[in-house]
């Protein structure tokens, strides 16, 4: 059930959510007279990577499918379409309209986590003290919107693969590749085009992202990339870039407090890779 879609208030807003208790979340438990606020925000107007607004007489999305190079199909399966508006498939968030999504329905992303172990002077694996785990690290920006630390990740643009949505959101977040010569960009692009090629699916499906409403929400592909040997990622020269504010490798713990849904993202990297967690 999601929560982080449920706070008082949306993000970059004063724009308060309406408050219900768990069991009304979803759709097919009776919620009589729900009437969230709704919200559009105008950074939304015009925006050529933005849907228009839905009462527009000339949108008309094809829900469910490829929409062009748009895809409004979601990882969950069909959603369902009422009053022309696509229903959030986890159910009610106390908001109506897309908020600062920009697509109404499915806001398909990736996010690369990428990994290593931490290691010791000698170059071996530290353990944690008490179950004597491998301790797992992971390439962690801060984001400037809220300050939370997160994974690297980003939208798909239409008609894009998600494997190189993967390398180039990494590359614009942890290593700064908006800002850089053309020269340095291909020799990072080159650097991890090999790294980048063999990655493990972790997570398909819906995102508890703070930004979700009843009518729009993020949905992602993650993937794993670990430096088994470290021989990779430390030619990686991490410089903060597009929406990063910082940029730095961080002990995976379940004692993070990460953006959205990002914390069970690498709890699933830790059980996969063996390595510690709790």
């Amino acid at each position: 059930m999601h929560s982080k879609c449920r706070g008082a208030l949306y993000p970059l807003s004063n724009i308060k959510r309406l408050p219900f208790p768990d069991e009304l979340v979803p759709w097919l438990v009776e919620f009589k007279n729900y009437d969230p606020p709704e919200y559009e925000s105008k950074v939304l107007i015009n925006k050529p990577w933005a849907d228009p607004p839905i009462c527009d007489s000339r949108f008309s999305p094809k829900w469910n499918q490829l929409d062009g190079s748009i895809n409004r199909k979601s990882h969950t399966g069909l959603y369902e379409v009422k009053n022309q508006r696509p229903l959030n498939p986890a159910g009610r968030t106390g908001l109506k309209g897309r908020g600062v999504l920009g697509k109404w329905g499915p806001n398909h992303a990736a996010d690369p986590i990428v990994t290593r172990w931490k290691l010791g002077e000698n170059q071996e694996k530290m353990l944690n003290g008490l179950l004597k785990k491998p301790i797992l690290q992971f390439c962690a920006i801060q984001r400037r919107d809220c300050g939370q630390w997160a994974l690297p990740g980003g939208m798909v643009d239409p008609g894009e693969q998600v494997s190189e949505t993967l390398k180039r959101e990494f590359m614009e977040e942890a290593l700064n590749s908006l800002e850089v010569s053309k020269e340095q960009y291909k020799r990072d692009e080159e650097m991890l085009k090999s790294f980048f090629a063999n990655g493990t699916e972790i997570y398909k499906g819906y995102v508890d992202d703070p930004r979700n409403t009843d009518n729009a929400w993020m949905e992602t592909v993650a993937m794993n990339f670990h430096d088994d040997d470290g021989k990779h990622v430390g030619k990686f020269n991490l410089k903060a870039g597009d929406d990063a504010a910082n940029v730095q490798w961080m002990d995976v713990s379940n004692c993070l407090d990460l953006y959205a849904s990002h914390s069970l993202l690498l709890k699933s990297v830790a059980e996969h890779l063996g390595a510690h967690w709790a």
